[in-house]
């Protein structure tokens, strides 16, 4: 035996645990990179690339004609995949199922399989082409945007990865098992990723939540619902969650019994199967209330009727199938993919980024593969256009050169001309030196040298690449645009963080310098008339509040700033603070610009179409919008008004829409009439909705009926609400009157106020100059504002000093429309800035006071 191992022998000695870890490894590593799992960049395992690619070097795009699969699996056998061909063949019928991929990449013709299971035809039966999306993802592959590597046998070259101008890899989402690991991803909506890419682009550091603003959750090629958002956020923070999807079910009657209808399915949900589980179920007596299961099924969509027992209870029947069969099932989300080569979990964010940035790489490559292109077609135009300019000469010194080598080192002597162009000048065909052919080549020079310019720009510039990106994503989304299907709903057993806010009623302050805080109202202890309040804030010098008003926590706050902008933001994502803390700078909460001021706050519970939003100007304008038209912000905000040239907002007011007037929304704010219309001995008898009243600053107001502001849209100006008096007059303040028995309470800068009964100011058309609201004297000073009287709720009133005080609307005296009225604030040497009602606090009356201390 010794003798085997002599020095002259082959054999070596080789420890088997080191070398069966070393080819394991090898092994793991060639599934995992090489096979299993899918690429960041463009979202596809190798086998799918090597498939598409063979399809474009066979010029089997979208509109040409369809080949037999055979042939593709067979060039991509034996150019690029060397495996089996019923793997490859699996794969490219995959691809093309609409049930399996939400944007299939082949268009297959013949039988590609089904939902309940069936398997696809012989590759010899069935024929494919690209679809339009999968030549997206092989645009400009010819322009060196990717790097190429050498297939199997180093006989030819296959792209690493594919330029891909959509976001594959969350698109139609990717699954498979490596070694020791695994991936499934969801796909989803091509228009939710590209507002989604859209956002980042401009908010590089947004957040997972601004992000989820656009790309809301899966969205599954069967449908189905998504139960519940807790697996959706975290698998979009870390890379794993789990989803639960339910089949799309809808009851229908059929003589006093119901029928459960199974329309949508859960995603790689066997129709077949589930049939026979449900008769199963019902053959074991472990689900009750059945009496027939069929599927009628059709090329329309699915239908699966299940109809129940006359006595059945539909809901019980229901929630039971959702239990125990696959109409409810979990899509365990493993956001896995090859980055760099090697493996790794990504975040929804991140993934964004890597398409961001492999986009980036791909339009530079491109750009510079045209830019050489360019400057060697200049290059050549330019040598063209002297041999033109000189063109006796040219042909002089040709015709005496004893060949083409002699002739080619003349020109270059002569003209100080390439090798390059010399030869392009040898090879020009006498047909160019017609009149119109040498304009062509001016024009064409012309052009290139515009065309070399902007390529230029775009190497220099990222804000100019960023912007070729922004116009490929949307026309990417204008291009494919295909709403979700799959809804997303709530699910009792989630705890949404909204969940866990309690309601409270909070007053929330702005600061004239921009801080912005919420308190508990309870904070603010109710006072007799005439107190002089708490500490609302501790301010800087030359700062002061400026605005407050009570809101519930979960209601959200609609920003409408100086430049007609307006933005959301919930009530408990403002910092709580003390009474006399200062608050958070407001542009740490919200995405204003530079300059930009808020205007007016206003807290809503809802965005329902029955509602508007009036605003008020100080320039007397009034603009009227369905308040569903704000639903939808962005964290840059939208367009809520447009402002005239030294107008200002005043307020804005939520109205609830009149029963029995017409939802009329007008774009063009032209089309309303502005002129006062005289009808003022008609308005009194013929109304019967809702009124707007608005006062100002002179002590001026008018009332005139809603119905008279016809909703406009966003983007528009307003009509005129009251023409005043004086020249240095403005509006101040206004309110939503519901008939002539409400109150209104109207306060002065010096804390004097009055409550007046609506009945007591007459009602004219819109545009009129007005009444007198309250007669002002020196003491009382201009008028601040008006609320409507409410006596279950209080008044707050705020002072330019920040000081707060809670009066009891009770306590205020009733008084005529032409009289001055009582002292409510106790204000000395202050005045009164702001008033808003409160929700009533029952606590004992209290006349303390807290100095203020500015420093």
């Amino acid at each position: 035996m010794d003798n085997i191992f002599n020095e002259n022998s082959d054999i070596q000695l080789v420890d088997i645990e080191n070398s069966i870890k070393s080819s394991y490894l090898d092994y793991s590593m060639s599934v995992i990179i090489g096979r299993a799992l899918p690429d960041a960049r463009d979202g596809l395992k190798p086998v799918h690339r090597r498939i598409l690619y063979a399809m474009n070097d066979l010029n089997v795009g979208s509109r040409s004609a369809y080949k037999k699969s055979a042939r593709i699996v067979g060039d991509v056998i034996g150019k690029y995949h060397p495996h089996g061909d019923t793997a490859v063949y699996d794969a490219l019928v995959r691809m093309a199922q609409s049930f399996s991929m939400r944007y299939p990449t082949i268009d297959g013709q013949g039988n590609f399989g089904s939902v309940d299971g069936d398997g696809a035809a012989a590759m010899r039966y069935t024929e494919a082409r690209m679809t339009i999306l999968a030549e997206e993802l092989l645009r400009d592959i010819d322009k060196d945007t990717v790097d190429f590597v050498p297939n199997y046998d180093d006989s030819l070259s296959e792209p690493d990865v594919l330029p891909s101008r959509v976001p594959n890899l969350l698109l139609n989402g990717s699954s498979g098992i490596a070694v020791g690991m695994a991936t499934n991803i969801p796909p989803h909506s091509l228009n939710e990723l590209i507002d989604g890419l859209l956002h980042l682009l401009e908010n590089k550091d947004a957040s997972l939540e601004e992000l989820m603003q656009f790309i809301k959750g899966p969205d599954f090629p069967t449908a189905g619902i998504i139960y519940g958002k807790k697996g959706i956020i975290e698998a979009y923070r870390t890379g794993r969650g789990r989803i639960k999807i339910r089949a799309k079910t809808h009851i229908e009657k059929k003589s006093n019994k119901d029928i459960i209808v199974i329309d949508e399915l859960p995603y790689q949900t066997n129709k077949a199967r589930l049939i026979e589980q449900i008769a199963e179920l019902v053959k074991e007596k472990q689900i009750e209330g059945i009496s027939e299961v069929r599927d009628e099924s059709d090329r329309e969509g699915i239908r699966v009727v299940i109809e129940l027992k006359r006595e059945a209870m539909s809901d019980i029947v229901l929630n039971n199938l959702f239990k125990s069969t696959t109409m409810e099932s979990t899509f365990g989300v493993i956001m896995l993919a090859i980055h760099n080569k090697e493996p790794k979990i990504f975040s929804l964010k991140e993934l964004l980024n890597l398409f961001l940035t492999h986009r980036k790489t791909v339009i530079i490559r491109a750009t510079i593969f045209d830019l050489q292109k360019a400057r060697a077609r200049a290059h050549i135009l330019e040598g063209l256009k002297i041999a033109l300019d000189d063109i006796d000469e040219v042909i002089a010194l040709i015709k005496n050169s004893a060949d083409n080598v002699s002739a080619k080192e003349a020109l270059v002597e002569k003209f100080k001309l390439s090798e390059l162009q010399a030869h392009a000048i040898l090879e020009m065909r006498l047909g160019r030196l017609t009149g119109l052919e040498r304009d062509k080549i001016e024009n064409e020079l012309k052009d290139l040298i515009q065309e070399i310019e902007r390529l230029e720009k775009i190497l220099k510039s990222e804000e100019e690449l960023e912007n070729l990106i922004r116009e490929e994503l949307k026309e990417m989304r204008n291009k494919f645009n295909v709403p979700r299907i799959t809804q997303i709903e709530d699910d009792y057993e989630d705890i949404d963080v909204e969940d866990l806010i309690p309601n409270e009623n909070m007053v929330v302050t702005i600061t004239h310098r921009g801080y912005i805080k919420r308190m508990p109202s309870k904070q603010y202890e109710k006072q007799k008339r005439g107190g002089k309040g708490k500490l609302a804030a501790t301010t800087y010098d030359d700062d002061f509040i400026e605005n407050f008003f009570t809101a519930n926590t979960h209601d959200t706050l609609m920003f409408v700033t100086d430049r007609g902008q307006l933005y959301w933001l919930k009530v408990y994502k403002i910092p709580e603070g003390t009474r006399v803390a200062k608050g958070k700078a407001v542009v740490n909460l919200i995405n204003l610009q530079a300059d930009e001021k808020i205007m007016a706050i206003i807290p809503t519970a809802d965005f329902d179409e029955s509602k508007s939003l009036c605003f008020f100007t100080k320039n007397g304008i009034v603009k009227r919008t369905n308040l569903s038209e704000y639903q939808n912000i962005r964290s840059v905000g939208v367009r809520a008004i447009n402002l005239d040239e030294k107008d200002e907002l005043v307020t804005a007011i939520i109205v609830q829409r009149d029963e029995n007037e017409p939802f009329d929304v007008q774009n063009d704010a032209m089309k309303i009439n502005d002129e006062n219309q005289n009808e003022d001995e008609n308005l009194e008898e013929n109304n019967q909705g809702k009124m707007l009243f608005a006062v100002t600053k002179k002590g001026m107001c008018i009332k005139f009926p809603l119905a008279k502001v016809r909703e406009i849209g966003r983007v528009s100006r307003g009509v005129t609400a009251i023409k005043f008096k004086e020249k240095n007059d403005e509006l101040v303040g206004a309110v939503v009157i519901e008939n002539d028995q409400q109150e209104i309470l109207s306060i002065s800068a010096k804390g004097i106020g009055k409550r007046t009964n609506a009945g007591e100011y007459r009602l004219q058309s819109r545009g009129g100059k007005g009444v007198i609201c309250m007669k002002l004297t020196d003491k009382t000073k201009d008028l601040i504002s008006v609320v409507i009287v409410d006596e279950s709720m209080d008044l707050m009133a705020l002072t330019s000093s920040a000081k707060m005080i809670r009066v009891d609307m009770q306590s205020i005296r009733k008084a005529g429309r032409n009289t001055s009225g009582v002292i409510v604030v106790n204000v000395e040497n202050d005045e009164v800035i702001s008033i808003a009602k409160c929700p009533k606090q029952e606590e004992e009356d209290n006349d303390s006071e807290m100095d203020l201390n500015l420093n």
